[in-house]
């Protein structure tokens, strides 16, 4: 097979994310999930929105993911997933993951790393500061 030049996707921890980051790959457990919202819309459509706030996290700490319509079904409390082109979103000045329609959740073999539960970045509020000297 020829040679491809084909770069790796690049995958970061928890513990890297920041706000704004886009293009994120993150294998992670899923350390437990809630369903926040399930919604009919009335008319032509019979979609139902349903929304889950799941805790999501791998060696380094936690993050809140959330998880839209069909991405429900694979967020199964203590699933490993992979989670491509996620994103963080802010939400009242805390992170939360995310992964829009160009992205991708993928259920994978349960992975080999313990969750680091006392490290939850989603409890972290970011602000803008001023640094007193």
């Amino acid at each position: 097979m020829a040679e491809q030049n084909k770069q790796q996707p690049a995958f970061v921890k928890i513990d890297q994310l920041r706000p704004g980051a886009i293009g994120l790959n993150l294998t992670v457990k899923v350390v437990s999930s809630k369903m926040i919202m399930t919604r009919g819309r009335n008319g032509t459509q019979g979609r139902n929105m349903r929304l889950a706030e799941c805790l999501v996290g791998d060696e380094t700490g936690i993050i809140v993911f959330t998880a839209r319509n069909d991405q429900v079904d694979a967020m199964k409390e203590g699933s490993t997933v992979i989670l491509r082109n996620a994103k963080i979103d802010m939400y009242k000045g805390s992170m939360r993951l995310a992964v829009d329609k160009w992205g991708r959740v993928e259920v994978t073999e349960p992975a080999s790393f313990s969750v680091k539960e006392d490290s939850n970045l989603s409890l972290i509020e970011f602000e803008l500061i001023t640094v007193e000297e």
